[in-house]
């Protein structure tokens, strides 16, 4: 079946109803969001869907995807299955895949389990625990305190000061400081992609989800070109955790995109692209 005019839903191997949306021209590139959420938020990709035609992946339970009967289905080494039957369903021998945030998790799980059905492989502000690469309190003030100039830092800096101390704090309020510049389009962009299905969100990381060492192990042995990008501001996936899991791909090239927040193609679309594009050849 041609990706070019693939109807917009398909079935996983449970039976569970999984929806896809497709946007732009060129080679297809199978895009995985975070979240869970549905794939909305990444909307073009910053204007990467004039280079490739983007299928864009609505997990289970997100967006136009059915609730599956088993909760525990949510998990993500358990999704593996639902992105193989997207490669089966576009009719793909092999399939360039980018995924953002808590997706590079399900990204890499797929990498390890099906080496030989990936292309090249793109990773944006990536969630980085399949990988067992750590993220402490320290870097991520660290990088906190950059913003310290910023009208909404007092607030937010508390915020992430009570997160951190395990003392309650407000996550809102943190927000700005996931995003290159806290403006109009940031404050839209951060509601839109909020998760909507809480049981989704828990069961992704439910026990089970990571083996982080079988995981290394596996993609120790990953011929394919591998590009993790970090924003140079971003709370979530601080640039120096980014770079040591470049560090277990043998092709594996980290990008730190200057500026940028977790949705780096939301705070400079033009370098975003002009980084991931090339890449994608």
């Amino acid at each position: 079946m041609s990706p070019f005019h693939a109807p917009v839903a398909f079935h996983a191997p449970d039976g569970t109803r999984l929806a896809l949306r497709a946007v732009g021209d060129g080679e297809p590139l199978i895009c995985l969001p975070g979240g869970p959420t549905d794939a909305g938020y990444l909307g073009d990709l910053g204007g990467l869907a004039g280079h490739r035609r983007l299928i864009l992946l609505d997990p289970r339970g997100t967006g136009r995807s059915a609730r599956p009967e088993e909760a525990a289905s949510y998990r993500c080494d358990r999704q593996v299955g639902d992105v193989e039957a997207l490669r089966v369903h576009l009719g793909l021998d092999r399939m360039d895949v980018l995924a953002h945030s808590g997706g590079a998790n399900l990204a890499v799980r797929y990498a390890a389990r099906h080496p030989r059905r990936v292309g090249r492989l793109v990773l944006v502000g990536p969630g980085l625990r399949a990988l067992g690469v750590p993220v402490d309190g320290g870097m991520r003030r660290a990088l906190a305190l950059r913003r310290a100039g910023e009208p909404w830092f007092p607030a937010a800096f508390a915020a992430l000061e009570a997160i951190m101390a395990g003392s309650g704090g407000d996550w809102e309020a943190v927000a700005p400081f996931f995003c290159g510049r806290w403006d109009a389009e940031a404050r839209r962009h951060h509601a839109a992609g909020q998760p909507d299905n809480a049981e989704a969100v828990a069961g992704f990381a439910a026990e089970g989800a990571f083996d982080p060492a079988a995981t290394r192990a596996a993609l120790a042995g990953f011929a394919r070109p591998v590009l993790l990008l970090a924003g140079e501001f971003d709370l979530n996936s601080p640039p120096a955790a980014v770079a040591s899991g470049a560090e277990l791909f043998p092709r594996g090239a980290c990008v730190v995109q200057p500026g940028a927040g977790h949705y780096p193609w939301i705070d400079d679309a033009e370098r975003f692209v002009a980084t991931v594009a090339p890449f994608l050849g």
